[in-house]
């Protein structure tokens, strides 16, 4: 059977590292900010997974023809092997914070000297339903963008561990996939575990609501999926304020701190990051004093893979409609750092129905180009360096289906380090 491919010759990130470093620069926004003239090859795939040879058409800018070239089992098994040889890295468990765990760079990286007996540090659960802005929330506290944002609901897919660290703290965030009642796929179910296991790991929650929607109770938005430990420091936050009038907030408040058992409300506007500083300052009162759990420069515990695969997931949200964006699952298949050229990436995105993959790819291929070069684009404002990209699209029925597959994908609560 054979596999056709649109390869982008686009450029790409470096090796993958366990911990993300940004000591010295504040990392830009996930935009593509403009249209840059690069010479791109293009791939087009229609494959399924037990493919042995495949053919690969490149089409290359300004070109009239097209060449044929093929793609050999081999091939294909030195990066299978590639891929099962990545060590996997759990998010179901707190690391632990003995020094021991610590080698020398670390512990000069954390700046230990006498501990700090008010240090404070610890795991934040972002709860809520849907869309209702729990990863614009987090990136505002982050002071930067690693979960992806779009106005369509259960965007967030994974857990995004985020980390925020001052001199005498340090926070730890689960951005958690919107909690849903209604689950269509085995992919839902096992997203809705890892939102449980966020809220067991956490040492305070923070619910997110929509104010301009009616109050509910806590078990009702939290649909019976999660349940808060008793104790636990609970705050609900009332976001999106800026749509409605300071009147209508008020009452909000009112009804949220009778009828619910939080400890406190407060309205914000994640958006515009308008009452964000409250959040944190109560979150901070509520975090148990102790050491840092991670280096004080580090800002997530994913590998950048992890984000890149992001951004373009991002981008596939914001250019599709319907269907398409949710029966999509984006994998970083190769990801390498070459001193003499560009850094390369290849990516795949995997989708149940051949008519998706035609719909991805577009007429001549241009809807793909578009999706890659917009992709590329932010992957280089994220890494602060040029690079190859290549993308391909597969199909894989029923992926969302498959426990084996999900676990793979990183849905389990381990995702691929390297």
């Amino acid at each position: 059977m054979k596999e056709l491919t649109l390869q982008y010759k686009i450029p790409l990130p470096p090796t993958t590292t366990k911990l993300v470093h940004h000591k010295r620069r504040n990392l830009p926004q996930f935009q593509a900010t403009k249209w840059r003239n690069t010479r791109t090859s293009v791939n087009y795939s229609s494959a399924t997974a037990a493919t042995t040879s495949l053919g690969v058409l490149e089409l290359e800018e300004g070109s009239s023809g097209y060449n044929m070239r093929s793609k050999d089992a081999g091939e294909e098994e030195e990066e299978d092997a590639e891929t099962s040889s990545s060590t996997l890295l759990s998010l179901s468990v707190k690391p632990d914070r003995s020094m021991a765990m610590l080698d020398d760079y670390e512990m000069e990286e954390m700046d230990f000297g006498p501990l700090d007996p008010n240090h404070r540090s610890g795991y934040v659960a972002v709860v809520g339903r849907p869309n209702v802005g729990k990863s614009t929330l987090s990136n505002q506290m982050l002071g930067q963008k690693l979960s992806i944002v779009t106005d369509k609901p259960q965007t967030t897919r994974h857990r995004i561990l985020g980390i925020c660290s001052g001199t005498d703290y340090q926070m730890i965030l689960y951005d958690t996939p919107g909690v849903i009642e209604k689950k269509m796929h085995k992919l839902d179910s096992m997203m809705m575990k890892n939102v449980r296991s966020a809220t067991v790991n956490a040492d305070c929650v923070v619910i997110v609501v929509d104010a301009c929607r009616p109050p509910q109770k806590i078990e009702e938005v939290l649909e019976g999926v999660v349940e808060i430990k008793d104790k636990l420091p609970t705050l609900l936050v009332l976001n999106k304020r800026d749509l409605i009038k300071p009147g209508e907030i008020a009452k909000k408040i009112e009804w949220y701190e009778k009828f619910t058992d939080v400890d406190e409300v407060i309205p914000v506007s994640a958006k515009y990051g308008q009452g964000v500083d409250d959040i944190k300052d109560w979150i901070l009162s509520k975090l148990p004093h102790g050491p840092a759990y991670y280096p004080k420069d580090i800002t997530s515990e994913h590998p950048e893979r992890f984000f890149v695969a992001e951004i373009v997931r991002e981008k596939i949200f914001m250019q599709y409609r319907n269907e398409v964006p949710y029966a999509c699952q984006v994998n970083v298949v190769s990801y390498k750092t070459r001193p003499n050229a560009k850094d390369f990436i290849q990516v795949e995105i995997v989708v149940e129905k051949n008519s998706q993959k035609i719909i991805l790819i577009g007429k001549e291929g241009k809807a793909l180009k578009l999706l890659a070069t917009a992709a590329r684009l932010d992957i280089e404002d994220f890494l602060q360096k040029k690079v190859f990209l290549e993308i391909e699209v597969k199909v894989k029925e029923n992926w969302r289906q498959n426990e084996g597959l999900l676990k793979f994908y990183g849905y389990g609560g381990q995702i691929q380090a390297i």
